[in-house]
C-alpha cells in the first residue's frame, strides 16, 4: 500500500482549484496527490511533515508541493479562537492546460522548477508576497480570470530563485510501498505522546512490526532513525516554545520531553547549529 491516495476535489466547470480554508486543522492524514499544491497560510501553527522534513509552520509561509510528495500537517490548537488555522490553497494538475503544456519551449524554466518542487519547496521573498496576491485575486476571480492569474504565478515561479528546498534527501520512489495505516499510527502516536518517554517497544507494537523489522522499515521509509524522528519532533516544539512563551531553558526541555537540560542543549546545538538562547535572539 501506499501513503493515503487524496483525491482533490475539483468543480466540473474548473481546470484547477483554488480555495480559502478557515478550518480547525488542515487534515492530520499522511497523504498524496498528483497534483502540484501551493500552500500559503494565513494564520495558524504546528509542525508540517513532508517528505522526510519535520518543521514548524506558522503564518505567512508558503511552499511549493509536487507531485505526489507526501505530506501532513499537525496543527496547535488555539484555544482562544473558534478556528485554529486559515490558508490559501491552489492544486492544479500538471496536465491541466493540456498535455504538451509542459513541453514546449516557452515553458521548460517552469518544468524544471515544477520537477525540483518533488522534494517540496518554501517560496520566500519578494516571489512569496507577488505570488501571495495573485492568490488571493485568483480566489475572487473568475473563468478566464483565473487562468490568467495561473500564469502570472507560474511566470513567477519559473523566474524566481526565491525558493528553499525543504527534504533535501528526498526520494519518492520509496514511498511506493509505504503502509499507509502504519505510517499514520506512527505519526499520531508520536504527535500525541512525544512529551513522555517513548519505549521503542511500544511504537514497534503500534507498528505491528518487532523491534528489528520496526527499525529497518522506518530507517528506509525516511532516511533516519525513529529516534532522530523523535528528536526533531521534540526540537521543533522546544522552538515554538522558546519564541512564544517565556519559560526557562529547564522548563522548556522538560515540556517537550526531554529528559534532561544538557540532552537538550546537546541535540538543539547538533540540529540547529546553535544554542537555544542565540536562537532566541535570531527573533529579538
Amino acid at each position: 500500500m501506499k501513503p493515503k491516495f487524496h483525491q482533490v476535489p475539483k468543480q466540473s466547470d474548473n481546470t484547477f482549484r483554488i480555495r480559502h480554508d478557515l478550518l480547525p486543522n488542515f487534515g492530520t492524514i499522511w497523504h498524496y496527490h498528483p497534483e502540484i499544491e501551493l500552500h500559503y497560510v494565513i494564520k495558524g501553527q504546528g509542525l508540517k511533515f513532508i517528505g522526510d522534513n519535520i518543521s514548524n509552520f506558522q503564518e505567512d509561509e508558503m511552499v511549493l508541493l509536487g507531485s505526489n510528495l507526501p505530506h501532513t500537517w499537525k496543527c496547535s490548537i488555539n484555544k482562544q479562537s473558534d478556528h485554529y488555522v486559515e490558508a490559501l490553497v491552489l492544486h492544479f494538475h500538471p496536465d491541466s492546460l493540456g498535455k504538451e503544456f509542459l513541453h514546449i519551449p516557452e515553458t521548460s524554466d517552469l518544468l524544471k522548477l515544477l520537477n525540483t518542487s518533488k522534494s517540496g519547496l518554501y517560496i520566500v521573498g519578494e516571489t512569496k508576497a507577488q505570488i501571495r496576491n495573485l492568490m488571493v485575486k485568483m480566489h475572487e476571480s473568475s473563468r478566464l480570470r483565473k487562468i490568467i492569474y495561473l500564469l502570472e504565478i507560474f511566470e513567477l515561479l519559473a523566474s524566481s530563485c526565491e525558493y528553499k528546498l525543504i527534504s533535501h534527501e528526498y526520494a519518492q520512489h520509496k514511498y511506493n510501498s509505504i503502509d499507509e495505516e502504519r505510517m499514520n499510527n506512527i505519526f499520531n502516536y508520536t504527535f500525541k505522546n512525544f512529551q513522555e518517554k517513548i519505549y521503542i517497544e511500544d511504537i514497534a507494537n503500534i507498528a505491528n512490526l518487532s523491534v528489528t523489522s520496526f527499525c529497518r522499515y522506518f530507517k528506509q521509509m525516511t532516511n533516519k532513525s525513529y529516534f532522530d524522528f523523535l528528536t526533531e519532533v521534540r526540537l521543533n516544539h522546544a522552538c515554538r516554545l522558546l519564541i512564544n512563551s517565556n519559560f526557562a531553558i529547564k522548563q522548556i526541555a522538560e515540556e517537550s520531553g526531554f529528559e534532561n537540560s544538557s540532552n537538550f542543549y546537546r541535540h538543539f546545538k547538533i540540529l540547529k547549529k546553535c544554542t537555544p538562547k542565540a536562537y532566541i535572539q535570531q527573533f529579538n
